[in-house]
């Protein structure tokens, strides 16, 4: 992401908000594979792209970034999870097919139809209940 996209959203939310603290006062969770977060400049250098990217932005000081540590498929001993983690990887390392769009498909292998928002998080946090 261009570091400017996000000094835009500070500063739209501030607006909003009618609050000058960062982000208008909310708190903002980003997501993401932070190894793809150089944003392309046309016919810029590499120094452009750094200069450019989001950790050169003044809000990087604000961010905490916090890791995934349990991988919960594994912990709930699902039978596709090293096949999941395999193609998450994958995914990553931009090593899985995209199509012209350069979206990736998912796979029909990992895919679930949930009829209902609750069905979604049942599915997703099946113990969510023994965690609040």
């Amino acid at each position: 992401m261009h570091k400017h996209g996000l000094e835009a959203i500070d500063k739209t939310l501030q607006d909003l908000r009618g609050n000058k603290d960062l982000m208008g006062g909310l708190i903002v969770v980003l997501a993401g594979d932070f190894r793809q977060t150089v944003p392309v400049i046309p016919r810029g250098t590499m120094a452009d792209e750094i200069k450019a990217c989001f950790k050169s932005s003044y809000l990087w000081k604000q961010v905490k970034v916090m890791k995934l540590t349990t991988d919960m498929r594994i912990q709930n001993n699902c039978q596709n999870s090293q096949r999941f983690s395999d193609y998450l990887l994958k995914i990553g390392d931009l090593q899985e097919e995209t199509t012209e769009n350069r979206k990736i498909r998912l796979s029909n292998e990992f895919r679930k139809i949930c009829p209902t928002l609750e069905n979604l998080i049942n599915l997703v946090y099946p113990d969510i209940t023994l965690n609040i």
